[in-house]
């Protein structure tokens, strides 16, 4: 299959229109959006759906999938601020503050990043490359290929590229099968082998193997995840879109491991 940068970025519309039940237009309109979230089958697997409140944005505005209770916080938030700083500190507290006397609390922040095929292409690694498969993971569901496997959900582990001194695995970069057409890259490297330009060898050869497989590879990272930014850039993928989701405050204590807070 072949891609170009502008069919990428249509599939990705397409996937977060499934994902928050709107239409893929919705997110490059001039005005925001608000949609009743809803359950679909073509959602990315890891997600609960529906959303009490998650907005998401790729730069023009910002779509809303919201529960119908929280409509009109969300409505009276997205009207006050410009859409990027509704994203980031001191805004977002507002929103916090409204949806926090609802139960809720903001909980989970990333950016997302597509591969760009202007820059993509195989780094060099001063360890030897190997393709694995899903029948090659066994083993590895162990707390240093956390970030590449998933045990939870290793059945949608499907393709990777480990890379070896000698025998010894000393970088991962695998990919789950998070929807139809898009795949999700993670990439862990053991410490005393960081800095080699391992990461972005294995980010960018695991990509180059996604697209080969006719699906759209990306990558998920926090803001003040520096590193991981960088090697997102390193390895050819470019931001995208943005994210931010409420949950339930016991949701939010229990990940915080603390009892929950109410007003």
């Amino acid at each position: 299959m072949s891609f170009t940068n502008e069919g990428i970025l249509q599939i990705a519309l397409k996937q977060s229109a499934a994902d928050a039940n709107c239409n893929p237009e919705d997110f490059l309109r001039t005005e925001n959006v608000i949609v009743e979230s809803a359950k679909n089958a073509h959602a990315r697997k890891y997600l609960t759906l529906p959303f009490d409140c998650s907005l998401i944005s790729y730069g023009a505005n910002i779509v809303a999938s919201v529960n119908e209770k929280y409509r009109a916080v969300v409505a009276d938030y997205m009207g006050r601020f410009p859409a990027y700083h509704c994203f980031e500190t001191p805004n977002l507290h507002v929103l916090n503050d409204a949806l926090q006397k609802e139960g809720l609390r903001i909980c989970f922040m990333a950016e997302y990043f597509l591969p760009d095929l202007r820059v993509l292409k195989p780094l060099p690694c001063p360890c030897k490359l190997k393709l694995l498969h899903k029948e090659d993971f066994s083993a590895l569901y162990t707390p240093q290929w956390s970030n590449a496997l998933c045990e939870k959900r290793k059945e949608l582990d499907v393709l990777g590229v480990g890379a070896y001194d000698g025998d010894a695995l000393v970088g991962l970069a695998a990919c789950s099968a998070d929807c139809d057409g898009m795949w999700q890259i993670g990439i862990d490297v053991l410490p005393e082998y960081r800095k080699r330009g391992i990461a972005s060898a294995l980010t960018s050869r695991l990509a180059l193997e996604i697209l080969e497989c006719g699906k759209v590879p990306f990558y998920c990272a926090a803001w003040s995840n520096i590193k991981s930014v960088r090697n997102a850039i390193k390895s050819g993928f470019r931001p995208a879109w943005v994210e931010m989701t409420a949950k339930p405050a016991a949701f939010v204590a229990d990940m915080n491991g603390q009892l929950p807070i109410y007003n």
